[in-house]
Parts: C-alpha cells; structure tokens; sequence
C-alpha cells in the first residue's frame, strides 16, 4: 500500500489512468511496473502491465497521448529478468502474432525493458513465468490429444492399403511419432507405453 502511494506521488496516477482505460471487458490488471526517473532522462517513462490476458506495454509521448502495445500470453517465448541494486530489467521474447515489433527494430521479437523498480518487476515477472508454464501446458496436451486421435483412428489389421502405403507402413509411422513425443519429454513412459500397445493392438 505503501508503495502504491509513493507511485502516485512520483506521476504513475495518469498513466495508470492511460492504463486502465484500453483494458477490454472482463480484463483484470494483476500487476504493473514503471521506470525508474533516473532511467528515463530522454523519453517519458515506460509501463509494462501484466493482465488476465495479455502482456501491455505503455508508451507516452512527449506533447501528450499514448501508445500501447500487446503481447498475448500464448505467444509468450520466454521471458527473463534480471534485477540489480537500484532497478531491474525485464527481457520479452514473443511470436510473430503479436505486436512487439512496434517496440523495436523492424521484425524484432525481442526487446528489453530497462530500469524498472525492482518489485514491481518480479511480480510482472511471475506472472509471465505462470502464463507461459500454462500456456506450454496447453500445447502439450493438445499435442497429446492429436496423437492419440491420430493413433487410435485406423484399424490397422483389417484398413487395406492406401495410395500405396500399407497398415503396417502406417503403424510404424505413428509408433515413431509417439517415440519423438516421448523423447521431447511431451509424453510420460506410461503415455508412451499406452499410445504403443494401442497401435500394436489395432
């Protein structure tokens, strides 16, 4: 609470304002972080906000006005940060849906946010490490559902060749796609063992 006050007294009220009026229906800010004055003698200082939704970086102008940039949770890549006595900074790698690039150089997907009060940035922080460690799930699961769909939905003893590929041709196949599954640690042994003694069963 304390540190809430100090913001406000530091100039955050209006760009928490800025902030909260382009969050959409349903959208809840969670946390927030700002630079530090000393680290943004040359431009207004930068917002980073981690919602329910989406990652917003805020960025005023000089004679007035602002300028927002989203970052989607499911096209979080990584994100690292990296805090030191005075400040820390806050590195963002995303995909190509988003639009990070404005932030930076043309086609860039990284950029990195400098001089940010310390504790604000771990909390932004944990927040990315939970969307993304959520989101990685997500996939992963999908990826499963997939095989399994994909490994379950021919008959290989009595399915007759098609376009000149035989069942047998075709459960090796899908027993090699387990196998690479299993191998990139998207599976678990007994997944693998499963999905295998369905293959070979069928």
């Amino acid at each position: 609470m304390n540190d809430v006050i100090a913001e406000d007294e530091s100039g955050v009220t209006r760009p928490l304002a800025e902030l909260r009026s382009v969050l959409i229906a349903g959208e809840t800010l969670e946390a927030w972080a700002i630079q530090r004055r000393v680290f943004a003698l040359t431009h207004r200082r930068l917002l980073i906000a981690a919602t329910s939704g989406r990652l917003i970086v805020l960025t005023r102008r000089l004679l007035g006005g602002f300028d927002v940039a989203t970052i989607r949770w499911q096209d979080l890549e990584e994100v690292t940060l990296s805090v030191g006595i005075l400040s820390a900074d806050l590195a963002v790698r995303a995909g190509k849906a988003t639009d990070l690039a404005s932030l930076g150089a043309q086609g860039s997907q990284r950029v990195q946010f400098l001089g940010l009060r310390k504790e604000q940035a771990q909390s932004v922080y944990r927040i990315c490490q939970t969307q993304d460690q959520a989101w990685r799930e997500k996939r992963r699961v999908r990826e499963l559902e997939e095989l399994r769909a994909r490994s379950g939905g021919i008959q290989v003893s009595s399915a007759p060749a098609v376009a000149g590929v035989s069942g047998d041709d075709d459960a090796v196949r899908r027993l090699q796609e387990a196998k690479r599954l299993l191998d990139a640690k998207l599976i678990s042994d007994s997944e693998y063992e499963a999905i295998k003694a369905k293959i070979v069963s069928s």
